[in-house]
Protein backbone atom coordinates (compact mmCIF):
# COMPACT_ATOMS: atom_id res chain seq x y z
CA UNK A 1 0.00 0.00 0.00
CA UNK A 2 1.55 3.29 -1.16
CA UNK A 3 0.98 6.67 0.91
CA UNK A 4 2.34 9.62 -0.32
CA UNK A 5 3.26 13.08 2.18
CA UNK A 6 3.30 16.54 0.13
CA UNK A 7 5.86 18.76 1.96
CA UNK A 8 9.18 17.86 3.34
CA UNK A 9 9.41 19.88 5.75
CA UNK A 10 9.10 19.40 9.68
CA UNK A 11 5.94 18.07 9.70
CA UNK A 12 5.54 16.53 6.65
CA UNK A 13 9.55 14.91 7.17
CA UNK A 14 7.72 13.18 10.53
CA UNK A 15 4.71 12.03 9.14
CA UNK A 16 6.86 10.02 6.88
CA UNK A 17 9.19 8.70 9.47
CA UNK A 18 6.12 7.89 11.52
CA UNK A 19 4.07 6.28 8.98
CA UNK A 20 7.84 4.57 8.01
CA UNK A 21 8.46 3.28 11.71
CA UNK A 22 5.10 2.07 11.90
CA UNK A 23 5.25 -0.57 8.96
CA UNK A 24 1.75 0.08 7.45
CA UNK A 25 2.79 1.03 4.28
CA UNK A 26 4.93 -0.58 1.57
CA UNK A 27 5.76 2.25 -0.29
CA UNK A 28 5.85 6.15 0.97
CA UNK A 29 6.73 9.40 -1.49
CA UNK A 30 7.85 12.24 0.13
CA UNK A 31 7.32 15.24 -2.28
CA UNK A 32 8.85 18.98 -1.95
CA UNK A 33 9.33 21.63 -4.31
CA UNK A 34 12.63 22.20 -2.95
CA UNK A 35 15.13 20.34 -4.69
CA UNK A 36 16.84 17.79 -2.99
CA UNK A 37 14.92 18.46 0.26
CA UNK A 38 13.08 15.35 0.19
CA UNK A 39 15.61 13.08 -1.92
CA UNK A 40 18.07 13.84 1.39
CA UNK A 41 15.43 13.37 4.25
CA UNK A 42 14.26 10.33 2.40
CA UNK A 43 17.69 8.83 2.34
CA UNK A 44 18.30 10.08 5.96
CA UNK A 45 15.21 7.62 7.03
CA UNK A 46 15.98 4.55 4.73
CA UNK A 47 19.76 4.94 6.30
CA UNK A 48 17.87 3.73 9.79
CA UNK A 49 15.75 1.20 8.42
CA UNK A 50 18.15 -1.87 9.70
CA UNK A 51 18.03 -0.45 13.50
CA UNK A 52 14.18 0.96 13.18
CA UNK A 53 12.95 -2.22 11.53
CA UNK A 54 11.68 -0.56 8.78
CA UNK A 55 10.03 -2.38 5.85
CA UNK A 56 8.56 0.45 3.87
CA UNK A 57 10.20 1.88 1.00
CA UNK A 58 10.70 5.60 1.01
CA UNK A 59 11.48 7.32 -1.94
CA UNK A 60 12.04 11.25 -1.98
CA UNK A 61 10.91 13.19 -5.04
CA UNK A 62 11.32 17.11 -6.35
CA UNK A 63 8.24 18.04 -7.38
CA UNK A 64 7.15 14.74 -9.46
CA UNK A 65 3.53 14.16 -9.27
CA UNK A 66 3.88 10.91 -11.09
CA UNK A 67 5.83 9.46 -8.79
CA UNK A 68 2.65 9.20 -6.26
CA UNK A 69 0.84 7.92 -8.68
CA UNK A 70 -1.40 5.00 -7.25
CA UNK A 71 -0.98 6.18 -3.43
CA UNK A 72 -4.05 5.02 -1.22
CA UNK A 73 -3.66 8.36 1.20
CA UNK A 74 -2.03 11.68 0.10
CA UNK A 75 -0.91 13.64 3.41
CA UNK A 76 -0.82 17.40 2.70
CA UNK A 77 1.25 19.55 4.48
CA UNK A 78 2.49 22.12 2.30
CA UNK A 79 2.11 25.78 3.11
CA UNK A 80 4.04 28.18 5.17
CA UNK A 81 3.67 27.76 9.02
CA UNK A 82 2.80 29.97 12.06
CA UNK A 83 5.29 32.46 13.39
CA UNK A 84 5.07 33.51 17.22
CA UNK A 85 2.35 36.02 17.05
CA UNK A 86 0.37 34.63 13.76
CA UNK A 87 -3.44 32.88 14.09
CA UNK A 88 -3.70 30.17 11.87
CA UNK A 89 -6.27 31.99 9.73
CA UNK A 90 -3.62 34.73 9.06
CA UNK A 91 -1.77 31.76 6.88
CA UNK A 92 -5.12 31.48 4.39
CA UNK A 93 -4.18 34.28 1.79
CA UNK A 94 -1.07 32.00 0.84
CA UNK A 95 -1.68 28.36 1.54
CA UNK A 96 -5.35 28.51 0.02
CA UNK A 97 -3.22 28.67 -3.64
CA UNK A 98 -0.78 26.21 -1.95
CA UNK A 99 -3.23 23.42 -0.94
CA UNK A 100 -5.52 24.10 -4.62
CA UNK A 101 -2.29 23.00 -6.24
CA UNK A 102 -1.04 20.04 -4.52
CA UNK A 103 -4.28 18.54 -4.42
CA UNK A 104 -5.05 19.19 -8.41
CA UNK A 105 -2.11 17.52 -9.35
CA UNK A 106 -1.76 15.03 -6.99
CA UNK A 107 -5.48 14.07 -8.09
CA UNK A 108 -4.21 13.10 -11.63
CA UNK A 109 -2.31 10.37 -10.47
CA UNK A 110 -4.16 9.02 -7.34
CA UNK A 111 -7.74 9.41 -8.40
CA UNK A 112 -9.39 7.17 -5.60
CA UNK A 113 -6.89 8.06 -3.18
CA UNK A 114 -8.03 9.69 0.67
CA UNK A 115 -6.38 12.87 1.29
CA UNK A 116 -5.48 14.33 4.66
CA UNK A 117 -5.30 17.69 5.49
CA UNK A 118 -2.70 19.64 7.66
CA UNK A 119 -1.83 22.59 6.18
CA UNK A 120 -3.53 26.05 8.19
CA UNK A 121 -6.05 27.31 8.35
CA UNK A 122 -6.97 23.28 8.51
CA UNK A 123 -10.75 23.71 8.74
CA UNK A 124 -10.76 26.08 5.30
CA UNK A 125 -8.36 24.00 3.79
CA UNK A 126 -10.31 20.76 3.98
CA UNK A 127 -13.11 22.91 2.73
CA UNK A 128 -11.60 24.03 -0.20
CA UNK A 129 -10.18 20.90 -0.86
CA UNK A 130 -13.62 19.25 -0.62
CA UNK A 131 -15.40 21.62 -2.82
CA UNK A 132 -12.28 22.36 -5.74
CA UNK A 133 -12.03 18.32 -6.01
CA UNK A 134 -16.28 17.54 -5.58
CA UNK A 135 -14.96 14.00 -4.13
CA UNK A 136 -17.11 12.66 -1.92
CA UNK A 137 -16.81 13.69 1.38
CA UNK A 138 -15.93 10.74 2.62
CA UNK A 139 -12.28 10.95 0.94
CA UNK A 140 -11.84 14.76 2.48
CA UNK A 141 -10.10 14.56 6.07
CA UNK A 142 -8.74 17.17 8.13
CA UNK A 143 -6.69 16.16 10.89
CA UNK A 144 -7.19 18.91 13.98
CA UNK A 145 -9.06 16.72 16.02
CA UNK A 146 -6.65 13.65 16.60
CA UNK A 147 -3.82 16.22 17.53
CA UNK A 148 -5.87 18.87 19.51
CA UNK A 149 -7.62 15.50 21.63
CA UNK A 150 -4.13 14.50 21.96
CA UNK A 151 -2.73 17.71 23.21
CA UNK A 152 -5.94 17.81 25.69
CA UNK A 153 -4.79 14.67 27.13
CA UNK A 154 -1.53 15.56 27.82
CA UNK A 155 -2.79 18.60 29.64
CA UNK A 156 -5.23 16.58 31.65
CA UNK A 157 -2.37 13.91 32.21
CA UNK A 158 -0.25 17.08 33.87
CA UNK A 159 -2.97 18.46 35.95
CA UNK A 160 -3.98 14.66 37.74
CA UNK A 161 0.15 14.81 38.52
CA UNK A 162 -0.31 18.06 39.98
CA UNK A 163 -2.90 16.56 42.10
CA UNK A 164 -0.88 13.52 43.12
CA UNK A 165 -2.24 10.90 40.12
CA UNK A 166 0.39 9.59 38.96
CA UNK A 167 -1.29 9.88 35.15
CA UNK A 168 0.30 9.99 32.14
CA UNK A 169 -1.32 10.87 28.29
CA UNK A 170 -1.88 6.80 27.71
CA UNK A 171 -4.24 6.64 30.65
CA UNK A 172 -6.55 9.32 29.80
CA UNK A 173 -9.40 9.41 26.72
CA UNK A 174 -10.27 12.53 26.07
CA UNK A 175 -11.89 14.09 22.70
CA UNK A 176 -11.60 18.06 21.19
CA UNK A 177 -14.25 18.87 18.57
CA UNK A 178 -15.11 22.20 16.67
CA UNK A 179 -12.99 23.91 14.88
CA UNK A 180 -8.43 23.82 14.96
CA UNK A 181 -8.63 26.87 15.98
CA UNK A 182 -7.06 28.60 19.17
CA UNK A 183 -10.35 30.39 20.06
CA UNK A 184 -13.28 28.08 18.98
CA UNK A 185 -11.71 24.51 19.62
CA UNK A 186 -14.04 22.48 21.92
CA UNK A 187 -12.39 20.25 24.52
CA UNK A 188 -15.05 18.00 25.54
CA UNK A 189 -13.87 18.16 29.14
CA UNK A 190 -17.55 15.92 30.38
CA UNK A 191 -16.27 12.95 28.19
CA UNK A 192 -12.98 12.93 29.64
CA UNK A 193 -11.91 9.73 31.69
CA UNK A 194 -8.91 8.54 33.34
CA UNK A 195 -8.65 5.13 33.40
CA UNK A 196 -12.38 4.75 32.53
CA UNK A 197 -12.84 7.50 35.50
CA UNK A 198 -14.31 10.57 34.88
CA UNK A 199 -11.26 13.11 35.70
CA UNK A 200 -13.93 15.03 37.56
CA UNK A 201 -13.52 12.56 40.31
CA UNK A 202 -10.28 13.53 40.59
CA UNK A 203 -9.63 17.29 39.40
CA UNK A 204 -11.67 20.34 40.63
CA UNK A 205 -13.19 22.20 38.09
CA UNK A 206 -10.38 25.31 38.28
CA UNK A 207 -8.05 22.32 37.25
CA UNK A 208 -10.12 21.19 34.57
CA UNK A 209 -10.90 24.62 32.82
CA UNK A 210 -7.13 25.17 33.05
CA UNK A 211 -6.49 22.05 31.09
CA UNK A 212 -9.27 23.23 28.60
CA UNK A 213 -7.34 26.54 28.29
CA UNK A 214 -4.13 25.74 27.72
CA UNK A 215 -5.36 22.66 25.19
CA UNK A 216 -6.86 25.56 23.15
CA UNK A 217 -3.66 27.37 22.90
CA UNK A 218 -1.35 24.46 22.88
CA UNK A 219 -0.49 25.24 19.00
CA UNK A 220 0.28 28.74 19.91
CA UNK A 221 2.05 27.86 23.48
CA UNK A 222 4.92 25.70 21.34
CA UNK A 223 4.85 28.31 18.28
CA UNK A 224 6.23 30.73 21.29
CA UNK A 225 8.56 28.77 22.15
CA UNK A 226 9.89 27.01 19.38
CA UNK A 227 9.34 30.18 16.88
CA UNK A 228 7.69 28.32 14.18
CA UNK A 229 4.85 25.58 13.77
CA UNK A 230 5.20 22.23 15.81
CA UNK A 231 6.10 19.04 14.20
CA UNK A 232 6.32 15.81 16.74
CA UNK A 233 2.54 15.67 17.56
CA UNK A 234 1.07 17.10 14.16
CA UNK A 235 3.16 14.81 11.74
CA UNK A 236 2.55 11.59 14.53
CA UNK A 237 -1.61 12.79 14.54
CA UNK A 238 -1.70 12.31 10.60
CA UNK A 239 0.36 8.80 10.33
CA UNK A 240 -2.39 7.69 12.75
CA UNK A 241 -5.45 8.74 10.49
CA UNK A 242 -3.08 7.03 7.66
CA UNK A 243 -3.20 3.99 9.33
CA UNK A 244 -6.26 3.93 10.53
CA UNK A 245 -7.20 4.36 6.54
CA UNK A 246 -4.72 1.77 5.31
CA UNK A 247 -5.05 -1.04 8.15
CA UNK A 248 -9.29 -0.66 7.50
CA UNK A 249 -8.89 0.09 11.65
CA UNK A 250 -12.86 1.30 11.90
CA UNK A 251 -11.23 3.52 15.38
CA UNK A 252 -13.68 6.33 16.32
CA UNK A 253 -11.09 9.60 15.96
CA UNK A 254 -12.26 13.35 16.08
CA UNK A 255 -11.46 14.56 12.61
CA UNK A 256 -12.74 17.57 10.20
CA UNK A 257 -15.26 16.26 7.63
CA UNK A 258 -17.82 18.07 5.66
CA UNK A 259 -21.34 17.70 7.55
CA UNK A 260 -24.54 17.53 5.90
CA UNK A 261 -27.02 17.48 8.51
CA UNK A 262 -25.25 16.21 11.25
CA UNK A 263 -25.13 17.77 14.40
CA UNK A 264 -27.44 20.14 12.67
CA UNK A 265 -25.18 21.89 10.28
CA UNK A 266 -24.57 22.16 6.60
CA UNK A 267 -21.95 23.17 4.02
CA UNK A 268 -18.87 23.34 5.99
CA UNK A 269 -16.00 21.02 7.62
CA UNK A 270 -15.52 21.07 11.13
CA UNK A 271 -14.12 18.49 13.46
CA UNK A 272 -16.42 15.60 14.59
CA UNK A 273 -15.92 12.60 16.03
CA UNK A 274 -16.03 9.76 13.40
CA UNK A 275 -15.26 6.41 12.08
CA UNK A 276 -12.18 6.01 10.38
CA UNK A 277 -11.53 2.99 7.54
CA UNK A 278 -10.75 1.95 4.26
CA UNK A 279 -13.32 3.98 2.92
CA UNK A 280 -11.62 7.32 4.57
CA UNK A 281 -14.56 8.86 6.95
CA UNK A 282 -17.25 5.72 6.93
CA UNK A 283 -19.73 7.40 9.30
CA UNK A 284 -20.18 10.33 11.58
CA UNK A 285 -20.71 9.55 14.96
CA UNK A 286 -23.21 12.36 16.83
CA UNK A 287 -22.56 12.53 20.61
CA UNK A 288 -25.09 14.33 22.95
CA UNK A 289 -23.85 17.75 24.03
CA UNK A 290 -24.30 19.93 27.16
CA UNK A 291 -25.43 23.08 26.81
CA UNK A 292 -21.91 24.86 27.29
CA UNK A 293 -20.63 22.57 24.92
CA UNK A 294 -23.26 23.17 22.15
CA UNK A 295 -22.96 26.41 22.77
CA UNK A 296 -19.05 26.26 22.12
CA UNK A 297 -19.57 24.22 19.14
CA UNK A 298 -21.77 26.29 17.68
CA UNK A 299 -19.42 29.48 18.48
CA UNK A 300 -17.14 27.15 17.03
CA UNK A 301 -19.21 26.54 14.02
CA UNK A 302 -19.85 30.22 13.01
CA UNK A 303 -15.69 31.52 12.87
CA UNK A 304 -15.12 28.70 10.76
CA UNK A 305 -17.82 30.03 8.08
CA UNK A 306 -16.45 33.24 8.59
CA UNK A 307 -13.15 31.40 7.45
CA UNK A 308 -14.40 29.58 4.88
CA UNK A 309 -15.61 33.25 3.29
CA UNK A 310 -12.74 34.57 3.23
CA UNK A 311 -11.66 31.67 0.50
CA UNK A 312 -13.21 33.21 -2.75
CA UNK A 313 -10.92 36.21 -2.14
CA UNK A 314 -8.00 34.24 -1.20
CA UNK A 315 -7.87 32.31 -4.53
CA UNK A 316 -8.09 35.37 -6.55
Amino acid sequence: MKVTVVGAGNVGATVANVVAMKNFASELVLLDIKEGVSEGKAMDMMQTAHMLNIDTTITGVTNDYAATAGSKVVIVTSGIPRKPGMSREDLIGTNAKIVKSVVDQALKYSPDAVFIIISNPMDAMTFLTLKDTKLPRERIIGQGGMLDSSRFRYYLSEALKAAGIPATPTDIDGMVIGGHSDKTMVPLASYATYRGIPVAQFLDQAAIDDAVAKTKVGGATLTGLLGTSAWYAPGAAAAALAEAIVTDSKKMIPCCVYLDGEYGEKDLCIGVPIILGAKGMEKIVEIDLNKEEKAKFDESVAAARSTNALLADALK
